[in-house]
């Protein structure tokens, strides 16, 4: 078997028991969990020393998926979505089944859609939402490849994706968005 087969089968049992994993997104190497188990996702917050009321964003494998998490009266938003290459995280208004430790004070989620097959291939076999955080500690600079990671971060996972460890190509953060009711939206990140 591959080990990126094996990685997505013990990244599976992992987040069905409500663990967290180290894992390689489209951007930087995040921490993830089932974003819809509350305790999974305070684990997260724990891990990092960040402070609850600091949101995170969840990953999704498609646009199908949007309306399960967010009231979506305007569907203009597939269409920029589509229309981008670099990965964008979209802030959407009423968010909807998910914890409410991963939701925004104003009511708003983080949300980007993966482009990545690693990543794409976990969400569709997961079946829900991916809770992704950059895997530092909170205060601390975003490691850009797996060997800046800290320790603390490593040993406080209950799984370390292999695939992609040995890349030297430093990631990027992604580009962050609120879009406005009217259509229109404000870049938060470039």
């Amino acid at each position: 078997m591959m080990k990126y087969q094996i990685d997505i089968e013990n990244c599976l049992s992992v987040l069905h028991a409500g663990g967290l994993i180290l894992y390689p997104t489209d951007t930087v190497w995040g921490i993830g969990c089932d974003a819809t188990n509350e305790d999974a996702v305070s684990r997260i917050y724990g891990l990092k020393n960040r402070n609850e009321a600091k949101s995170m964003i969840i990953l999704l494998e498609d646009e199908a998926s949007l309306l399960n998490y967010t009231k979506q009266d305007r569907l203009f938003i597939y269409d920029y979505i589509k229309g981008i290459n670099k990965p964008t995280t979209v802030i959407y208004d009423n968010a909807i089944n998910l914890p409410p430790n991963l939701i925004n004070i104003d009511g708003s989620i983080g949300i980007r859609m993966v482009k990545d097959e690693f990543c794409k291939t976990l969400i569709g076999a997961f079946g829900k939402p991916i809770v992704s955080t950059s895997a530092n500690v909170s205060g601390y600079p975003t490691p850009l490849i797996f060997s800046d990671i800290d320790v603390l971060i490593k040993n406080g996972v209950d799984y370390i994706v292999s695939h992609r460890q040995e890349e030297q190509v430093p990631g990027n953060p992604s580009t962050v968005i609120k879009m406005n009711p009217d259509g229109t939206y404000i870049i938060l990140r470039p």
